[in-house]
């Protein structure tokens, strides 16, 4: 091994000392910051400043405008019924909601590519309209998914009157009451996986209890019963599908 090291060293001190210097000029990226000259360097300056700044916040706005926030909660909630403390890692848990987000989101994405990026992309349309027509489906999904209830608190929190038609909810007062509704549902979800659960350790706290092992934590003794259980029934198809089917 170290006659093949002095022999690669040699080969490239040999390669290096062949080549003509322009040869193995590197290329370098230069910073910097001048006074703007004209209004327009101004405007880009600020239109830069802007798009930085949705940049930062559009993947906490994508995922709490999906169904990613009542995936991933009940998603949690399996993990804490089962009391397996860390398994499956946070990392699978988001992943797996992540990817169930895009698989309930397709359609809603597929109308939004049809009727905004492609004829923004083909020069159809302007920003404006890109924008307007790229919200509007992804408002329908909200509203679908909205409680009557959590809407109507939102807008009276705001102060506004309530609205007459959907077009005059405001964007702003949408987004918090689908987010309400989105973790009360996921909480009704959580409920119901529970019960199961909850019945099999109250199972085995009794039988140890009668069998005088009161020292004996119950969820060491629960903890394979549960996961057999969650095995025998296809637990993690049930809660995707109860999870796909909610949103339908």
């Amino acid at each position: 091994m170290m006659a093949l090291s002095r022999i690669g060293t040699a080969a490239l001190l040999w390669l290096l000392s062949v080549l003509p210097a322009a040869a193995i000029d590197l290329p370098t990226i230069t910073l910097g910051v001048k006074n703007a000259a004209t209004p327009s360097e101004v405007s880009t300056a600020i239109q830069l400043l802007l798009v930085l700044t949705v940049l930062s916040a559009a993947p906490a706005i994508l995922l709490m405008t999906t169904a990613f926030v009542r995936v991933v909660v009940v998603l949690s909630f399996v993990r804490q019924a089962m009391g397996t403390q860390q398994m499956p890692p946070n990392q699978v848990i988001v992943g797996l909601a992540l990817f169930l987000t895009f698989f309930i989101m397709s359609p809603v994405y597929s109308v939004v590519n049809t009727q905004a990026v492609q004829p923004y992309l083909d020069g159809k349309i302007d920003q404006q309209q890109a924008l307007k027509l790229a919200v509007d489906p992804v408002r329908e999904f909200m509203f679908s998914q909205t409680r009557e209830q959590d809407l109507a608190l939102l807008v009276d929190i705001s102060g506004n009157p309530q609205p007459d038609e959907r077009e005059n909810v405001a964007t702003t007062t949408l987004i918090p009451a689908f987010m309400l509704s989105e973790l009360n549902r996921a909480f009704q979800i959580g409920f119901m996986i529970y019960i199961p659960f909850l019945v099999i350790d109250m199972v085995v706290a009794s039988v140890l209890m009668s069998m005088g092992m009161m020292m004996l934590p119950p969820p060491i003794i629960s903890l394979p019963f549960k996961l057999l259980l969650f095995v025998l029934v296809d637990g993690w198809g049930l809660v995707v599908g109860a999870l796909v089917k909610s949103f339908s």
